[in-house]
């Protein structure tokens, strides 16, 4: 049973509910809807689903005082305190227990269908977390008589800790976002300026003119001379000239007639 520490808890609320009177049952083959004056029920009122711990209270209220016509203590669901029917899923069989202990067995049903389905879930999730408490207690027992992990230290018993030791890692070097970077400097060193760039050099005197004709004459040292162009052209024409024969000198006509005559 529930201890007095512990705080009641109120899991479902349903304002129409009916109450009949049933007879004992005949036979195992359990209760029916239909053998209870459905018509007539014997009172109606308000339903109530409390939980206070491991137990769940179904209580018969008036609807406008609440005053508490009946309630059934229930320990597990299913089981002996409440029972469905088997020809229908809107009525139940409930024992209900005053405090002197004395218990008798009522049908309650629901003119909704829904209003049954919260009543049925109502109890169903109730004691599915009183079963993973009791898994939760039964494991953490079972841990408890287990030996214990001893992690001290034994007398005498030292440790080494090598701290700042660690090997230096190299630092990785820049890389340059285009793909031909250039070449870090190295370590220590200094960069050479880079060369002039001014084209207005001064020109060479004295001793460098001599050198710059002497190289121009060792290097043109392999090449034919030309004579004088227009005296070669002219010795073309006069040799050609030359050879072409003197033309052949004509008579006068007028002479050699008059010879022949």
């Amino acid at each position: 049973m529930a201890s007095e520490g512990e705080y009641e808890s109120i899991l479902c609320v349903k304002p129409d509910v009916s109450v009949y009177r049933i007879p004992p049952r005949a036979s195992n083959r359990g209760y029916r809807a239909a053998d209870w004056k459905l018509d007539t029920p014997d009172w109606t009122g308000r339903l109530r689903i409390t939980a206070k711990g491991k137990v769940a209270y179904i209580k018969l209220e008036d609807k406008v005082s609440g005053e508490l016509f009946a309630q059934a203590p229930i320990t597990e669901y299913p089981g002996i305190a409440l029972e469905t029917v088997s020809d229908s899923s809107r009525y139940f069989v409930l024992r209900i227990q005053d405090d002197n202990g004395r218990s008798a067995f009522i049908g309650v049903g629901f003119g909704d269908r829904g209003d049954s389905f919260d009543f049925n879930v109502a109890l169903q999730d109730h004691f599915k977390w009183v079963k993973q408490e009791d898994e939760l207690s039964k494991s953490s027992q079972s841990a408890d008589s287990g030996p214990k992990l001893d992690l001290g230290f034994k007398e005498g018993q030292t440790i080494t800790l090598n701290i700042g030791q660690g090997k230096k890692r190299d630092k990785p070097r820049p890389q340059s976002s285009g793909g031909f970077g250039l070449l870090p400097p190295p370590p220590g060193g200094k960069i050479a300026p880079p060369p002039s760039s001014n084209h207005n050099t001064e020109q060479p005197s004295g001793g460098a003119e001599t050198g710059c004709l002497l190289e121009l004459d060792s290097s043109n040292s392999n090449t034919v001379v030309q004579s004088n162009p227009s005296s070669d052209l002219w010795g073309d024409f006069s040799s050609s000239a030359s050879s072409v024969p003197p033309p052949a000198s004509r008579q006068d006509p007028s002479s050699g007639n008059w010879v022949q005559f």
